[in-house]
C-alpha cells in the first residue's frame, strides 16, 4: 500500500511542477512518467487520463485553500457593511497558507489557475466551478455586496481582470520581489506583494461604471 501511495504522489508531484512550468497543453504524460521514474499503466491506473490527473494535480490546492476562502467570507458577510478591500483581504490568509502546505505553494497555485485560462483547459473550469460553486458565488455575492453598482456583465469582465493581474502577480512574486529589491533596495515578501495588490483590485472593480459604459457605448456607434 505504502509503495502504491508513493508512486501516486510521485506522479502528482512530478505532473504538478511539468504543469506549472511549461503548462497543461505542453506537457505530455510521457513526459511526466519519463520525470517521475513510472510506466504510463501507473498513472492510468492511478488517474485514468490526462483530463483526471490535471484537476488532481490541482484539488490539492484547493481543497486547502476552499475552506479557508469560505471561513473567511462567512465572517464578513456576517457584518452589515464592507468595503471591496476587505473582500480582497479574504483571500489573504488562505493563500498564504499555501506556503506552508507545498514551498512556493501559492505562486505554484496562481500559476496553475493561469495555465488553466491560457491553455483553454475548459474542462478545468467546469471542475472548479462545479465543485466550488458555494464558495465562488458567496465571493461573487460579497463583491456586489461592496459594489452594488455592477451590473452582471462589468460583473463578469471585472472579476477575469481581477484573476488576471493576481496570477501574473502572484505566480511572478519570486521575480517582482528580486527586481524591487534591485530597484529599490528593499525585500518584499509574499504578504507585502498581496498587501499591495489588494488596493489595486479594489479601485479597479469598484471604479465607477458609467464612465466605462460611456466608452464602450461610443466604441460601438462609431463602429456602426
Amino acid at each position: 500500500m505504502a509503495g502504491r501511495q508513493d508512486t501516486k504522489t510521485k506522479i502528482l508531484d512530478t505532473a504538478e511542477l511539468l504543469f506549472a512550468e511549461h503548462g497543461f497543453n505542453e506537457t505530455s504524460l510521457r513526459t511526466i512518467t519519463s520525470r517521475a521514474g513510472v510506466n504510463l499503466a501507473s498513472v492510468n491506473y492511478h488517474y485514468g487520463d490526462k483530463k483526471s490527473l490535471v484537476r488532481a494535480v490541482l484539488s490539492r490546492y484547493l481543497e486547502a485553500f476552499m475552506p479557508q476562502l469560505r471561513a473567511e467570507l462567512d465572517v464578513l458577510m456576517t457584518r452589515d457593511e464592507f468595503t471591496m478591500e476587505e473582500v480582497f483581504l479574504c483571500l489573504k490568509a488562505p493563500l498564504l497558507s499555501l506556503n506552508a502546505f507545498r514551498r512556493n505553494g501559492a505562486a505554484i497555485f496562481m500559476q496553475l489557475l493561469g495555465r488553466g485560462y491560457t491553455d483553454v483547459q475548459g474542462h478545468l473550469r467546469w471542475f472548479i466551478v462545479t465543485r466550488y460553486q458555494d464558495v465562488l458565488s458567496l465571493f461573487t455575492t460579497a463583491v456586489c455586496r461592496a459594489n452594488p453598482a455592477l451590473d452582471p456583465e462589468t460583473l463578469f469582465w471585472r472579476l477575469h481582470f481581477t484573476l488576471g493581474a493576481c496570477v501574473f502577480t502572484m505566480a511572478s512574486s519570486k521575480a517582482l520581489s528580486e527586481i524591487a529589491a534591485s530597484d529599490f533596495g528593499r525585500s518584499a515578501e509574499t504578504e507585502d506583494i498581496f498587501d499591495r495588490l489588494v488596493p489595486y483590485l479594489a479601485a479597479g472593480v469598484g471604479a465607477e461604471v458609467d464612465q466605462e459604459l460611456a466608452v464602450i457605448n461610443q466604441r460601438t456607434i462609431n463602429a456602426g
